[in-house]
């Protein structure tokens, strides 16, 4: 995970979740209902989502350290996807005030956790502290509001949230396979442990939403052998949490 800390983090959040409003702030009937950056979703559909993760989430941190925890999402995914398809039928204004709802009980579910409460666990994933659900957070409220496209982008992705990427989204990288990515003015970094190795040079916010499963804004350059090639395959979405580093 990254070296952020507790605070460094919590005023992260913060300041995503402020984004997000205000983003939020001017969607309307039309805006609703057109296509979002993910594919397949409207913007409704992600603001449904980021309703139930909000609501999840919260629970989780309110529950935090328990002997049984709940589910990150009760009925599991399939219920999670149902819920979301229902929820982004709401009219577009009842669903922001749905949406603003759940996110002010997740701020205050956020501000509530002591640093003790640091390394309890939750129900997000299977071994899932605190601290990983901070992270998820983080990660769900910069990702969504770049896809509401209402603009925000991935361009503006901070560097240590691009990072952060980096070092979470390695789990999406083949067995066989090893990634170096060459950001633009900056270190490379290797994902990934295979003999099969490509290059992927570009700027740290396109190459994040490539790893990401975001079309980046720049182009991203792959090669193998110093030949250019094609992009290459990344897994399923899959996060690297910090018991298991």
């Amino acid at each position: 995970m990254s070296e952020l800390t507790q605070q460094d983090l919590t005023t992260r959040i913060l300041s995503a979740l402020s984004t997000l409003r205000e983003t939020m702030a001017t969607v309307d009937d039309a805006a609703a209902a057109e296509p979002s950056a993910l594919p397949g979703w409207s913007r409704a559909h992600v603001l449904a989502h980021l309703d139930g993760f909000s609501r999840a989430a919260a629970r989780q941190l309110d529950t935090a350290g328990a002997q049984e925890p709940f589910p990150m999402y009760d009925g599991g995914m399939e219920a999670r996807d149902d819920s979301i398809e229902i929820t982004a039928l709401m009219r577009p204004e009842a669903l922001v005030a749905r949406v603003t709802e759940s996110l002010d009980a997740l701020e205050s579910s956020i501000r509530g956790i002591s640093p003790a409460e640091w390394a309890l666990a939750t129900g997000f994933r299977e071994g899932g502290s605190v601290e990983d659900l901070f992270h998820a957070i983080w990660r769900e409220l910069v990702i969504h509001t770049s896809d509401l496209a209402l603009g925000n982008s991935v361009a503006d992705w901070e560097p240590e949230f691009c990072a952060h990427l980096f070092d979470a989204l390695e789990a999406r990288v083949p067995e066989s396979r090893r990634y170096i990515l060459q950001p633009h003015g900056a270190q490379r970094i290797t994902l990934g442990q295979g003999e099969a190795t490509t290059v992927l040079s570009g700027t740290a916010f396109d190459l994040a939403a490539w790893l990401a499963g975001r079309q980046p804004l720049g182009p991203v350059q792959a090669t193998a052998a110093a030949d250019g090639t094609d992009l290459p395959e990344l897994g399923p979405w899959a996060v690297k949490l910090k018991a298991n580093n």
